[in-house]
C-alpha cells in the first residue's frame, strides 16, 4: 500500500520541496499549509492539502481529522516543519512575543504530535521527524526567541525518542543550517510587530547589523547555503530507512558547530559564536 505522510509548512521552502520530493517517490503526501490560499494553490498542483496552523488548535484537530478520514485512520509519517523567527535581543523581547513564537514553533508542534502518537501506536509503527535547526544546539545573538523554541523542541523530542523505544515509533531530528527559503523575509513582520528597536539601548546595532540584513534586497545566499532539497534527502532516510538516525545534520556550518561544541569550552564557544 502507498505510504502516507503529513507535512506541515508546505507553502514554500523545505515543506514545499519535501511535498514534491516524496510524492515523486510514491508517497501519498498531505501537504498542510497555514493559510487557506496556499492550500488551494497546492490542491491545484494535485496535493491533498489540509489547513493546519500551529497557532490554531482547532485547525490542528480538523486538519488531522481530514487526513485520517482520507487514510482510514492510519499515518506512516509526520514531518513537523513550519516555524518562524522573531529577531531581536533578549532584553528587547516582550514576554508576549515569546508566548506567540512558542505557540507556533513549539506548543502547536506538540499538539499535533500528541494527537498522532496514538494512531502510530495502534498501527505498531510510525516516523515522527522534527525539523529543528543548528540553533537547536547552539545559540546566536539576536535570535534568542528562535533559539529558545528550537532548544525546547530538541529537549522534548530527545526525551520522546527514548520513551518510544520498542513501540515501532521512531522520533528523529533534522538540524539544518542556512537553507534557501523565505525564512528571513517572513521574520520581518514579527520583528516590526514586537521589537521597539529605536528605543533600545542597542538601536545602533539594530540599524547597522540586524535591520540591514533583514531588509537587504538581493543580498544573495548566505555562506554555505543549500537548497531545501538537501533537507529532503535527510528526510527520506529518516522515514524510509529501517534504522533511522536520531539526528541529521544538514550544511557545513551544522557539522562544524557540532564538532566545535564537543571540543571547545563554553567560553570558547561564546567567543566563536559572537564572530559568526
Amino acid at each position: 500500500m502507498m505510504k502516507t505522510i503529513l507535512i506541515t509548512g508546505c507553502s514554500s521552502g523545505i515543506g514545499y520541496a519535501a511535498a514534491h520530493g516524496l510524492r515523486a517517490r510514491g508517497w501519498r503526501v498531505f501537504a498542510a499549509c497555514r493559510q487557506a490560499q496556499d492550500c488551494t494553490r497546492l490542491q491545484a498542483e494535485g496535493f491533498e492539502s489540509p489547513r493546519i496552523d500551529y497557532a490554531d488548535e482547532d485547525s490542528i484537530a480538523t486538519g488531522l481529522a481530514e487526513v485520517l478520514e482520507a487514510t482510514g485512520g492510519t499515518l506512516d509519517a509526520l514531518f513537523n516543519n513550519g516555524a518562524h523567527a522573531c529577531p531581536g535581543a533578549v532584553e528587547d523581547l516582550p514576554t508576549d512575543a515569546l508566548r506567540a513564537i512558542f505557540e507556533a514553533n513549539f506548543f502547536g508542534w506538540h499538539t499535533l504530535t500528541h494527537a498522532v502518537v496514538p494512531v502510530m501506536r495502534a498501527q505498531g509503527h510510525g516516523r515522527i521527524v522534527q525539523c529543528s535547526s543548528i540553533l537547536g544546539f547552539i545559540t546566536l545573538p539576536l535570535r534568542g526567541a528562535y533559539n529558545a523554541t528550537k532548544h525546547a523542541l530538541e529537549g522534548l523530542s530527545s526525551t520522546m525518542r527514548i520513551e518510544m523505544r520498542g513501540t515501532g515509533v521512531h522520533v528523529c531530528l533534522i538540524e539544518p543550517g542556512p537553507i534557501t527559503s523565505r525564512f528571513r523575509i517572513n521574520a520581518v513582520d514579527h520583528f516590526e510587530r514586537w521589537i521597539d528597536w529605536k528605543s533600545s539601548a542597542r538601536s545602533a546595532q539594530y540599524e547597522t547589523e540586524l535591520r540591514a540584513r533583514l531588509y537587504a534586497q538581493d543580498s544573495g545566499p548566505d555562506s554555505f547555503e543549500l537548497p531545501p532539497e538537501a533537507v529532503v534527502k535527510k528526510l527520506i532516510h529518516a522515514i524510509e530507512s529501517p534504522r533511522p538516525r536520531p539526528r541529521y545534520f544538514v550544511t557545513v556550518p551544522t557539522h562544524f558547530m557540532g564538532a566545535m561544541r564537543r571540543i571547545l569550552s563554553t567560553r570558547a564557544m561564546d567567543w566563536l559564536l559572537t564572530r559568526v
